[in-house]
């Protein structure tokens, strides 16, 4: 009888630690919301130009050394107020 608690008792602490773990999951995956003329930072803090256009899946567009670049996405986040990418400028540059 006493194993039959245990189990239970770790079944539901297992569910319980994965809840919590997919809610902080989801706290992270919040999508940023860019917005044109914004100036959009690279990893390293250093600026990289305003945003041009923000494309339907979220992906912005700068235009950086005289061609467009498309910053995808997943790599933009909002550190301390600024629209930043996981990205270093040398990166955003190799982008098409």
């Amino acid at each position: 009888m006493k194993k039959s608690w245990l189990a239970v008792a770790l079944f539901a602490l297992v569910s319980v630690s994965a809840g919590a773990q997919e809610a902080v999951s989801s706290a992270a995956a919040v999508s940023v919301t860019a917005v044109k003329g914004k100036m959009l930072y690279a990893t390293n803090g250093g600026r990289l130009g305003s945003v041009y256009r923000v494309a339907g899946d979220g992906s912005v567009q700068l235009i950086l050394d005289g061609n467009m670049k498309t910053v995808p996405a997943s790599t933009l986040a909002m550190v301390d107020g600024k629209l930043t990418t996981s990205l270093s400028k040398a990166e955003v540059i190799s982008l098409r």
